[in-house]
């Protein structure tokens, strides 16, 4: 299923690279292309554009929920250890019963829905398959050091959990009785979020002064300001509170 340990695809090799330099990678390659391309309206209209922004906002916010819900439920280190692929146990609980990698999901859905927002032909073309073989990557080489540890617990878990599409049909029995943990996804998750929503802000604005002057839709875009001052807010009080250890999982 994952090849020969000893002789790791290239797939497998990518997947690692990324997984150790994933945090400047994705997003040096996706804000330069987003820099260098201009979003096309739908047919020139600008209020098409603005249903396919909440489109993509709907998107992002599915993407956002999947990942709340995993954290929630049954949270695991992201990070590896040493930016290395690691794993004390394989977990299998919580979102963990319904797919074997949720958290990557939402984080292609967060993606796309960006993707949709800023609506630019190069962005497609290089940002849907660098993101969908990047975590394919990732994946690979996290299912090696997985099999190569956990043997045949593994290869069990991989015959009856789907690799990337949740199965909700088994989430009334998979959820029972773990307790969702609030704290845990706020300190978890508060900078996620924060940076998508203010990266779909900034492109929602800056494609309103593509179209009009600032002072043409003085209303719109200072209530997108509005919107991204809480969010940022919200950011510093919660990292005040998790730094002073005033909030904790």
């Amino acid at each position: 299923m994952v090849g020969d340990p000893e002789q790791p695809s290239l797939l497998e090799r990518w997947g690692t690279f990324l997984f150790k330099y994933r945090d400047v990678v994705f997003p040096a390659v996706l804000l330069a292309t987003i820099v260098v391309t201009r979003p096309q309206f739908p047919n020139g209209d600008r209020t098409a554009d603005l249903w396919l922004d909440a489109a993509g906002i709907l998107v992002a916010l599915l993407g956002q929920s999947l990942r709340i819900m995993v954290i929630g439920y049954r949270y695991i280190a992201r990070g590896g250890k040493n930016r290395r692929v690691h794993a004390e146990d394989l977990v299998t609980e919580g979102v963990f019963a319904l797919a074997r990698n949720p958290l990557y999901v939402g984080n292609i859905m967060v993606l796309f829905g960006l993707f949709i927002i800023w609506n630019a032909p190069l962005l497609y073309l290089i940002g849907v398959p660098f993101t969908l073989v990047g975590y394919m990557g990732i994946v690979a080489a996290e299912e090696a050091f997985l099999m190569k540890k956990f043997g045949v617990a593994y290869q069990e878990y991989c015959l009856t959990v789907n690799r990337w599409i949740p199965d909700f049909t088994k989430a009334p029995e998979a959820l029972r009785d773990i307790p969702f943990n609030w704290r845990r996804v706020l300190l978890k998750e508060y900078g996620s979020w924060t940076a998508w929503i203010g990266t779909a802000s900034l492109m929602i604005i800056a494609e309103s002064l593509m179209v009009k002057p600032y002072a043409e839709q003085r209303g719109f875009i200072n209530g997108i300001l509005a919107l991204m001052a809480v969010v940022f807010v919200a950011w510093a009080v919660t990292r005040w509170l998790k730094l002073n250890k005033r909030i904790r999982a």
